[in-house]
């Protein structure tokens, strides 16, 4: 079995906690196919605070007999993006990405190249950024259930190392458990995920920050419940008292709703609360 990779070793935890939940902003997302595989999907959000707007447009098109995906992407911040996928083509497992990206309101530019290898019990990426330049790479490996896996960045201007980051972990079909040293092992997150049941969906994690023991522990817990087949609730809440609730619900085939909220517990009568709504279509 191919393990994931090294960014969704904690993916089921993560999404409890992160997805379904549009607080402080208003969100649309567009996604039509035509008829000769192209996808089209624009996204847009609107900041509730502020009143700002982003939004982006992006095409997709797949040619599954030769192993091609070509990626073009234009957004709000004049940001027009490229990106060409190749995959099986010159060995099995192996995939190869060129992507670039300039503004066009500015001289930023970006080029990078990427080289994901996955086989049954492992899953190794390269990144390389031509002109920063940097380089990172992550290793997963797995073995009936456990998991294990690194990542490193590299300056290649300063010669130095920028980041590394390691997890460990086991998963099995009902359930993981992992633990990340992140920042040179100085911000540990110990998680937990486990599907109930077909309708419940719980997870736990905690984060300590060695540089910041004064902090202490940060423990959050979270919750999906299923109401039926087109509708489910979540909540999270941690230990500085903050309450989040979201319910999605598919309207009709192709378009769903979520409506979520951030409340402040310790300070409800005060205007420290985040509202957000997501509308998608897609068809």
């Amino acid at each position: 079995m191919i393990p994931p990779n090294y960014s969704d070793i904690c993916k089921p935890v993560n999404d409890l906690f992160s997805k379904d939940y549009p607080f402080g902003a208003l969100k649309l997302e567009v996604k039509t196919t035509t008829s000769n595989g192209v996808t089209f999907t624009v996204n847009g959000a609107q900041d509730i605070k502020s009143g700002a707007i982003i939004s982006e447009l992006k095409s997709k098109y797949t040619d599954k007999v030769n192993g091609l995906t070509f990626t073009e992407s234009w957004n709000t911040a004049n940001l027009v993006t490229g990106q060409v996928e190749i995959a099986n083509k010159f060995a099995r497992g192996l995939k190869l990405e060129l992507s670039g990206s300039s503004a066009l309101s500015s001289t930023k530019r970006a080029l990078r190249s990427k080289v994901d290898y996955q086989q049954d019990n492992l899953f190794a990426r390269v990144n390389v950024d031509a002109l920063s330049p940097s380089v990172t790479a992550d290793v997963t490996i797995s073995r009936e259930g456990a998991l294990a896996g690194a990542e490193l960045a590299y300056d290649l201007n300063s010669g130095a190392v920028t980041r590394t980051n390691s997890t460990i972990g086991y998963s099995a079909p009902d359930y993981q458990v992992t633990l990340q040293g992140n920042n040179s092992l100085n911000l540990f997150q110990l998680a937990f995920y486990q599907r109930v049941t077909k309708s419940v969906e719980a997870g736990a994690r905690a984060i300590y920050d060695y540089k910041n023991p004064e902090g202490g522990v940060s423990a959050e817990l979270g919750t999906k419940y299923i109401l039926d087949k087109d509708a489910y609730v979540k909540t999270k809440v941690d230990n500085a008292g903050r309450l989040g609730l979201s319910f999605t619900q598919v309207l009709r085939p192709g378009v769903k709703l979520s409506l979520a909220g951030l409340f402040d517990t310790t300070r409800l009568q005060e205007n420290a609360h985040k509202m957000g709504a997501a509308l998608t279509f897609e068809a």
